[in-house]
């Protein structure tokens, strides 16, 4: 997607896929990836998500990266917290507390900002992207992820003719395809979840899979 794309949703307001609590898997699964010691998490595409903060409670630092400028804002707002600003390299970034947000393009980062990255958090990522893009995010994923990082995945199946992204449709059998080279992956839940969205169903979707994996990177 273009970055234009991402800022005129902030920018407007069209932010569906934002949370107003934290995800029920995040708080169901994140401790079975074992993490050895609080470690920092990297929460890519991170919009303004309250997960953040959940991943912060739970003694991490964390590292978000976001491309639109007004949700790491509204992040900070809506928190009250006052971040101090400074830049690295491309990126703006926002910091209070343990966590940081990176205002900047996700394909900028390189292995030495990670370096202390034990762990990754995707809700909202994978499926925020076209599929000419997605094989680039998890491929750049595993080169700046160091082995023995593990981490959570959710992503969203539909039939993607009935409604288009983003949310983008990605199957089973793309994630394992994007991933099982350089991670081991394991399917911890998977449901139809459509009853639980109005706004999709209204968008004409018959069928709406979540699925949620455990990752480890080899």
């Amino acid at each position: 997607m273009e970055a234009a794309f991402w800022q005129a949703r902030w920018a407007q307001g069209q932010i569906g896929f934002h949370q107003d609590e934290v995800n029920p898997y995040l708080r169901r699964y994140w401790p079975e990836l074992a993490l050895r010691g609080a470690g920092r998490v990297l929460v890519p595409l991170c919009g303004k998500s309250l997960d953040l903060l959940w991943l912060a409670a739970q003694g991490h630092r964390v590292l978000g990266v976001e491309l639109a400028q007004k949700a790491v804002e509204d992040f900070f707002a809506e928190q009250r917290l006052q971040p101090q600003v400074s830049q690295l390299g491309p990126f703006r970034v926002y910091a209070a507390g343990a966590v940081e947000l990176w205002c900047g393009d996700f394909f900028h980062l390189r292995a030495e900002h990670l370096l202390e990255c034990t762990a990754v958090y995707d809700r909202a990522a994978l499926i925020a992207l076209p599929p000419s893009m997605r094989q680039r995010y998890a491929a750049h994923l595993g080169t700046i992820l160091a082995p023995g990082s593990r981490g959570l995945l959710v992503s969203l199946d539909y039939a993607q003719e009935q409604m288009d992204g983003p949310p983008f449709a990605v199957s089973d059998a793309e994630v394992q395809g994007l991933f099982a080279a350089g991670w081991r992956l394991e399917l911890l839940e998977a449901g139809d979840v459509l009853a639980e969205n109005d706004r999709f169903r209204q968008r004409g979707l018959q069928w709406l899979d979540e699925r949620v994996y455990r990752l480890v990177r080899r």
